[in-house]
């Protein structure tokens, strides 16, 4: 016996009555007429204007006609009609007697208005009418009595099935089941009748998703013993058989390699037909072909033959794959924000290589992350040409829309020794296309205020690659220095995005400053104001192999900064900067991660008192070493400001556990800023503390409350910062 899985049955039409030969109806001459004219002007009434009769004269000439069958037998024919029409049809209507005949009741006349009871019943309490409502309900499953463990369980023809798969069938039910979803409660007991109904054929579709094509399911419905007690509802699970994979074949062309089709199918001959495997395995298929050179495959709709004696079920899956095709032409459809060259820079790929769907989702990942469009598709389209070797291309349409280019933003922070910060911008993302953007800024801080304007040109002759001209005036009050600063900076940088992560990113640049710096000096053991033209060639090397730029739960992060620098002011001083970084994440749990930093810094070539206050290192802070203010670490004066030096070193460990939308951060800091050229490793400081996260799309928000365990004098006894993202 050989049937067709995943098929419907198609409705009959059954006729609502069927003549036996016995009763038959007899031949007519169809020209005669149903009923003659006198016939049916007698039965017509008079439309006379005289008035009617009066209802005891009627029955009185009804009363007085003959019971000859075709009147008074009329209740008794309809019944033995419909005696008839039910013994032919069990699914027909009953015909029920006129009730004017059987019910002497109703020729009563009506009692007088005056002895209704005109008072309407009480109206009920909200608990009666919810203890009216309310009909409980026990929902009971048999045969799917499987535990969770290595025991075996056979299906109807002795076939061991994991008891997983039962399991699994129970589990699925229960999420999706309309008698558990409501809690064993309904307003009458046709909706329980109804929510076991739905849950039957869901039952069934979960057993035939397991291969168990023969399954049933009977419900039944008991009524507790005990009055008042729930309903129990039953349903009992008859699995049959299980079906499995027999002959597999593929109604395809040949493709390149001749694998790019089998191999992407992972079930084999023998595996139990499963439809989340099945879908799968033609899902990957549909994604294999596109990403091999195929843009124009198109998976059909498989067929699977069932054999009822062997329990084998034969596999054909109909697959066009289409054209194999290389990289054609760029087309740009719609409001043109980029042309074709632009869009060129941000691809991955070039004209002539072998089709890749992946590449293509690049492209269009690209060109959202610009920020320039509001809407934007990438689609492969058959071209006219072919290639030297006979390859047709696929060209590339583009549909874009301009969005928005000008934008604000605004950001808010607190640190101790920082004091508020509140930063805004106003940006015009493409005042020079493509991508050139023009960005002015402010800062208004209790300890900062400033003022910036940048020209930024992303994506310059290279995609992710950044070009930024800036010019910014910054004034600076903090217990180690004030400073009015002036900067001319311009800086290319390989970047990361929060699309696309790099493992490797660079910068470099030049900058020029003019500072008006007021410290201390120790060798005169006054404060006193010093003018400082710096210029710099700064330049950065970064590794990254975490998971996430903003929020990291794995991996690690190596970051090198080096700055060689010429200083006037105290004479012509040529000397270097460097920093080096790294940080680790590791996830004890899904929500447990322990996160660790570590940082060196050296300055080579210049004593500290003729180094710009501004450009020495210190410690503390909210990105440096909490529990202490910020730039607090480090050599002081006499009177505990401090002076800065010309090499740190700095050690974070935290431990953040997430639940949700928040997280709880534990943390100990510790580190120390030296006179020295070289860190040396001693006097640590350490700070302790716990934060809290709040997590958004954007990142997120952090609070972290800190206290040092060795403070020194006119050190705070607890911290608190307030920022956007993790402290590393």
């Amino acid at each position: 016996m050989r049937v067709i899985a995943f098929l419907y049955l198609s409705s009959v039409a059954v006729p609502l009555l069927a003549q036996s030969p016995a009763a038959e109806a007899p031949v007519t001459d169809p020209h005669r007429p149903v009923i003659t004219d006198t016939e049916f002007n007698a039965t017509i009434p008079s439309l006379n204007d005289a008035p009617l009769e009066s209802i005891e004269a009627w029955q009185a000439e009804q009363e007085e006609r003959p019971v000859d069958g075709s009147a008074a037998q009329q209740p008794a024919q309809a019944v033995a009609v419909s005696a008839m029409l039910m013994a032919q049809d069990k699914n027909a209507v009953k015909s029920l007697p006129d009730p004017s005949l059987t019910d002497p009741l109703l020729d009563d006349p009506l009692p007088p208005i005056e002895n209704f009871d005109a008072e309407p019943p009480p109206a009920p309490t909200q608990a009666a009418e919810r203890e009216a409502g309310a009909v409980r309900y026990i929902l009971r499953i048999d045969g799917l009595d499987a535990t969770a463990t290595a025991e075996l369980v056979k299906d109807a023809d002795g076939i061991a099935v994991e008891a997983a798969v039962w399991n699994d069938v129970r589990s699925r039910f229960y999420d999706l089941s309309l008698l558990k979803e409501n809690g064993g409660r309904a307003d009458s007991r046709a909706e329980i009748g109804q929510r076991a109904r739905a849950d039957r054929q869901l039952l069934l579709d979960i057993l035939n998703g397991q291969g168990f094509f023969d399954a049933d399911v009977q419900v039944k419905t008991e009524t507790s013993a005990t009055e008042g007690g729930p309903v129990n509802v039953i349903m009992t699970v008859l699995p049959g058989r299980r079906y499995y994979l027999g002959h597999i074949a593929f109604d395809a062309p040949t493709v390149q390699p001749a694998d790019l089709i089998s191999g992407n199918f992972a079930p084999k001959t023998g595996d139990a037909i499963i439809a989340d495997v099945i879908l799968a395995a033609e899902a990957n298929i549909s994604v294999a072909l596109p990403q091999n050179g195929y843009p124009f495959a198109n998976v059909g709709q498989r067929d699977i033959v069932l054999d009822g004696d062997t329990g084998m079920g034969d596999y054909t899956l109909p697959i066009d794959p289409g054209l194999r095709s290389y990289f054609g032409q760029l087309r740009t459809e719609g409001t043109a924000t980029f042309d074709a060259g632009h869009i060129a820079i941000l691809r991955r790929f070039k004209s002539g290589d072998l089709y890749d769907s992946r590449k293509v989702d690049d492209l269009r990942a690209a060109l959202i992350a610009t920020g320039l469009l509001s809407t934007v598709s990438v689609e492969a389209i058959p071209s006219e040409g072919v290639a030297p070797d006979g390859t047709p291309y696929a060209e590339l349409r583009v549909r874009q829309e301009a969005a928005p280019s000008r934008s604000l933003a605004a950001s808010v922070g607190y640190g101790t020794g920082q004091g508020f910060r509140a930063e805004g911008s106003w940006s015009h993302r493409n005042l020079f296309p493509p991508e050139g953007a023009l960005r002015l800024a402010t800062l208004l801080g209790t300890q900062e205020q400033a003022a910036s304007v940048t020209f930024d040109r992303a994506n310059a002759g290279r995609r992710d690659r950044n070009i930024e001209i800036s010019l910014s005036a910054l004034h600076s009050n903090y217990d180690a220095f004030e400073a009015y600063t002036g900067r001319l900076a311009v800086t290319m940088a390989l970047v990361s995005t929060p699309i696309w992560q790099k493992k490797f990113t660079w910068s470099m640049g030049a900058e020029i400053l003019g500072t008006s710096e007021d410290a201390f000096e120790l060798a005169r053991g006054v404060r006193d104001r010093q003018l400082y033209y710096v210029a710099a060639l700064p330049a950065q090397v970064g590794f990254d192999r975490s998971n996430d730029l903003l929020d990291p739960v794995r991996g690690y992060r190596v970051n090198l900064r080096v700055s060689p620098e010429v200083s006037l002011g105290t004479g012509k001083q040529i000397y270097a900067r460097a920093i080096l970084d790294g940080s680790y994440y590791y996830p004890v749990q899904d929500n447990v991660v322990v996160a660790a930093r570590a940082r060196v810094g050296t300055i080579k070539g210049i004593s500290r008192d003729n180094l710009a206050p501004s450009r020495r290192f210190y410690g503390g802070g909210g990105g440096s070493i909490r529990g202490f203010g910020y730039q607090r670490l480090g050599p002081l004066d006499p009177n505990n400001d401090p002076i800065g030096g010309r090499s740190v070193n700095e050690f974070a460990l935290e431990g953040r556990y997430r639940f949700g939308n928040l997280g709880v951060v534990g943390f100990v800091d510790a580190g120390q800023a030296y006179e020295s050229s070289f860190p040396k490793f001693d006097d640590w400081r350490v700070g302790v503390g716990i934060g809290g996260r709040f997590y958004t799309n954007f990142g997120p928000v952090r609070l972290d409350l800190a206290t040092p365990l060795n403070r020194r004098p006119g050190d705070t006894r607890f911290s608190v910062y307030v920022s956007i993202g993790q402290a590393f």
